[in-house]
Parts: structure tokens; sequence; C-alpha cells
């Protein structure tokens, strides 16, 4: 199985290929089993896990895998808590949409290097999976620490969960959790390492965008999480690109 446009992608044997759908069928199933996903989300992070696999390689594959980990653990701190406050994941995992919402950025990204072989899409496949990480890091863990939260366009006090709400503890753990899939793909290959700061501070910036988009349009119900989700990553990058670009 070769596809002939990604000339410039890992998988470029169909060796290559039997490799990455063996392990994306692999972790497709083990993320179903630890319950980090629903069916649809294992078929969407399957087919998100494939691309970033086939079109940039092992590399792509370790950052996806410490992005799941780090969400399926955050995920599950303090869950009693989470669940008393009614903002709880549901037991059964994160949906197709869910996983979607987060994932395609980083796997087009891959795709468009795949094609064009410019290594600045690595850069953004990278910085759309750091903000991914630093995003759901940051939600879990500040709703797992404190009842409360600050909303980002006013700061006033409002319950954790809210959209837009931000704490302390979450962001410095959101952005402890980006800087760690930016060392990912800065250590694989994937960005260079002088580099490694456009895609943890894209991470950040994407986090922050994300918020912002949730208290001046999720609260109001212009848009919904997934939408806010998606725009995040696009956001960071977005933003990683059109550094990266330019170096």
């Amino acid at each position: 199985m070769t596809l002939s446009f990604l000339t410039h992608g890992w998988a470029l044997s169909p060796l290559r290929w039997e490799v990455a759908a063996a392990i994306t069928l692999i972790f497709a199933v083990v993320a179903r089993a630890l319950r980090g996903v629903s069916l649809s989300g294992a078929l969407a992070g399957g087919l998100a896990c494939l691309l970033l696999f086939a079109a940039a390689g092992p590399g792509a594959f370790a950052a996806l895998c410490a992005l799941f980990l780090m969400t399926w653990f955050s995920t599950r701190l303090g869950y009693r808590t989470k669940h008393q406050l009614g903002i709880a994941e549901r037991r059964e995992g994160r949906t197709g949409w869910q996983v979607s919402a987060n994932l395609a950025v980083a796997a087009l990204s891959a795709v468009a290097f795949a094609i064009s072989g410019k290594g600045a899409w690595l850069t953004a496949a990278v910085a759309a999976l750091a903000e991914a990480a630093t995003d759901t890091v940051a939600s879990e863990i500040g709703q797992s620490r404190s009842q409360t939260a600050l909303l980002i366009t006013t700061w006033e006090a409002v319950p954790a969960g809210t959209d837009g709400g931000i704490t302390l503890a979450g962001t410095f753990s959101g952005a402890a959790a980006g800087m760690t899939i930016a060392a990912i793909g800065t250590f694989t290959g994937l960005v260079p390492h002088a580099q490694f700061w456009i895609p943890a501070g894209a991470g950040v910036l994407g986090m922050l965008a994300d918020s912002l988009l949730g208290a001046a349009l999720q609260r109001r119900g212009w848009m919904d999480n997934e939408a806010v989700n998606f725009c995040g990553t696009l956001m960071a990058a977005a933003m990683a690109y059109a550094i990266a670009i330019r170096r």
C-alpha cells in the first residue's frame, strides 16, 4: 500500500505502511481498552494515528502517545471531585468528534509535510499536538484542584469547568504538558532543536485563544466545545507554521 503523492512522508514503502497500520491498530485497541476513547473515538484516533505515523514517522507517534497518556491520566485525576461538580468526562471515553477536534489539524499538517516536504508543517503538527495537551491538561488539572476559576475575559470568579475559566495550577500544568510534547518533537527530529520554543509557545498561546473563544463564544452558545478545541489547535499550528517558515 503506497500513496504516491506522499513523496516526502515516512511510509515510502509497503513494509512501512504495514508497520504504521499494525501499530495504529494496537494503539486504537489499547486506547479503547483503557476507556480513554469510545468506539467512535478509537476509529477517529486510529485514522489520525495512521496519518501521523505514515506522514511524519515514529516521532509523531511518540508525541501522540504522550498526548494520550497525559489526557488519560489528567482526566482521571480527581474524578470524584469532578463528578460531584458535574463536569467529569464520560466513563466510556472521548467520542470521535472530541478526538477529531484535537487531532485533525496535527494529522493534516503531517500530511501537508509529506506532500510538500516543508519542515515547517512538522513544526505546525507538533504545535497542534502541544496545544491539545496544554488545553486538556490545564482544564482537567484545574478542575481537579479547585472548585473555582477566573474567567479569562473579566477575571471574575466562576465555578470550575466554566467555559473560558482558567486556574493557576491548570495553566502551569498545561504549559508543562505542551512543553513535553514539544520536547518529544525536538528529540525525535520533527522540530529543529533551536526551534523547540515555537511549538511550546504556540501550544500555550493556542490554549489561551481556546479560553478566550470559550468565554466569548461558547458561553453564549455560538460555538460548541469541539469547535473551540479545533480552533485552538488550528491557531497554534498556524502560528507555529508562520514563524517556522521564515527561519
